[in-house]
């Protein structure tokens, strides 16, 4: 049957099961938006005040969810405000697929109305990109970018399609829903000797990242863990793939993560790092970081072994089938000593800190929150200290329940993502927030409004960029240079300016009568809760350090 380009794209969409969309509309994409009208009973749109919102709330239906994202934008403005969006997914293996419009074939490079080169600007942030310069291969192309977007290491496919490809007419065949594609099982050579690495080591430990999560692996991974008696400690991707309260796992690791977390991963021998890219956040000094140890190296991208961490070993594969592979070989459980070892380092006194117990504090705050949400329910953060505390202090329970921009570092990330969160797993969501990340999406308190979205936003406001700040602190000798923020930004007015409603929380003894409320309110909330100013987030590994020189107070 012969269909407009617009028909396919709906109905393309409707193929692979998508039911949620998020945008915003143009010029260059009126026609879609037509036919998306018309198939309203079947995918529901959610319009957000900016692109850049509409990305993120793609990423954190995704990330909630586990399906493919999916968002919209015209031309021009309306597709370079996904770049930010495109970005952070692309550095955190999220699978979007983004579709923009353009000015019509003839006009491509004459510098039209709201014309940029989409797939030139995104080719570096986007797993793949296509311009559709014939409505025959529409279909083909946007299967493709859900069987791409999905398959490997995930992340964002971007779809450009001027306006005459949107409105010609092309033959089209209904087709079936693209599966996954799946790697090949490991071999029984690199089954053989990676057993014999894991039987040989005392002291073996597990580092696992946002490929246990995004893999589904959480439960082949405990067992796993639990075959070998090896501890575990996570990446910050990689919190909420095993429940907090785990014995055998210890927490973050890195830069700013758990004291015991950090300094078993350095007594251990053999380092099985499952779905983990090594940042530098998360290494600190190479050479460190990689001394004494052996590295089982287990991840989907061949790119990553040995990129950043020598890999004496490694796994190119499905993190959850590689996994399935180790359990069904002949694993022994490690040295006894080990263990006694691991339980003395987690009952130092520097495995133990906490804050200020008297007062407001962003720990008091967290352990509050995490006592009324649910377990399934996701939290989102945006990026800087606020997101550091969520990770040290949130009691992570479920997998895809912790939403965050790790590689990219996104400050505006959070209302996006967790409208998008919100949507995709039905819950009630919480985002973590602050005053300087808050103000740069804040628009998008509107769109969770319209939408009448639960949504919990509890804003820490230090008046101040907190992270920038600490930095300052302790590198640049108290040189405060453009942290101190002084807005006058009535924040509980603001959030009642958008319908919402608005709670301040200034005192300890407030805590559960300001968040009892909170939680029992129908639709969108922000807390306006406000800290000391000079709280740091502790402890920390200066950049380009070790263990050796982490700093466990202020």
């Amino acid at each position: 049957m012969k269909l407009t380009g617009a028909q396919i794209i709906i109905e393309v969409l409707q193929e692979q099961g998508v039911d949620t969309v998020f945008g915003y509309p143009g010029g260059a994409v009126l026609t879609i938006y037509d036919e998306l009208y018309k198939a309203a009973d079947k995918i529901k749109h959610y319009i957000t005040c900016h692109e850049q919102g509409a990305a993120h709330a793609a990423d954190g239906y995704a990330r909630s969810t586990g399906k493919t994202g999916v968002v919209f934008a015209t031309s021009g403005p309306g597709a370079t405000n996904l770049v930010t969006g495109l970005a952070t997914a692309n550095l955190d293996s999220t699978p979007l697929v983004a579709i923009t419009g353009n000015v019509a074939c003839d006009l491509i490079g004459r510098d039209s109305f709201q014309e940029v080169d989409t797939c030139g600007i995104t080719m570096p942030i986007t797993k793949h990109n296509f311009i559709v310069k014939n409505a025959d291969n529409l279909a083909h192309v946007l299967r493709r970018a859900f069987a791409i977007a999905q398959s490997g290491r995930p992340g964002p496919v971007l779809i450009d399609i001027p306006k005459d490809i949107q409105t010609a007419q092309a033959e089209f065949e209904p087709g079936l829903k693209v599966e996954k594609q799946v790697s090949a099982p490991p071999s029984e050579k690199a089954l053989k000797k990676a057993v014999d690495l894991i039987r040989k080591a005392k002291r073996p430990f597990i580092y696992l990242g946002g490929g246990v999560v995004i893999s589904d692996a959480s439960e082949e991974l405990v067992a796993f863990a639990e075959k070998i008696g090896a501890p575990m400690g996570s990446s910050m991707m990689g919190l909420s793939a095993v429940a907090n309260d785990h014995p055998l796992f210890l927490g973050m690791t890195g830069m700013h993560g758990r004291f015991a977390a950090s300094k078993v991963l350095s007594k251990s021998d053999l380092l099985i790092a499952v779905g983990t890219r090594f940042s530098d956040r998360a290494t600190g000094n190479i050479s460190e970081f990689s001394k004494n140890r052996k590295v089982l190296h287990i991840d989907i991208d061949p790119a990553e072994i040995g990129k950043n961490i020598p890999a004496y070993h490694s796994f190119v594969g499905d993190v959850k089938q590689t996994l399935l592979a180790l359990l069904k070989t002949d694993l022994k459980e490690s040295d006894p000593d080990w263990h006694r070892e691991v339980e003395a380092i987690k009952s130092r006194p520097d495995s133990h800190l906490g804050m200020d117990k008297n007062r407001l504090t962003p720990e008091s705050v967290l352990e509050a929150v995490r006592q009324r949400a649910g377990d399934d329910s996701p939290v989102a953060t945006d990026v800087g200290q606020h997101q550091m505390w969520t990770a040290q202090y949130y009691e992570f329970r479920k997998p895809r329940t912790f939403i965050t921009s790790g590689g990219l570092g996104t400050m505006g990330f959070g209302m996006g993502s967790a409208m998008g969160a919100a949507i995709g797993s039905g819950k009630q969501t919480v985002l973590i927030t602050s005053d300087g990340s808050f103000h740069m999406n804040m628009n998008e308190l509107a769109t969770a409004v319209s939408n009448k979205l639960p949504l919990v936003i509890i804003l820490l406001d230090n008046n101040a960029l907190g992270m920038v700040r600490q930095w300052q602190t302790m590198f640049y000798e108290n040189r405060y240079s453009q942290t101190t923020l002084n807005r006058a930004t009535d924040y509980v007015k603001l959030a009642e300016a958008f319908g919402a409603k608005g709670l301040r929380l200034e005192d300890k003894t407030d805590l559960d009568r300001v968040l009892d409320q909170a939680f029992a309110a129908d639709g969108p909330v922000l807390v306006h809760t406000l800290i000391y100013n000079d709280e740091m987030v502790m402890p920390m590994i200066p950049p380009g350090g070790s263990i050796k020189d982490i700093v466990v107070k202020n």
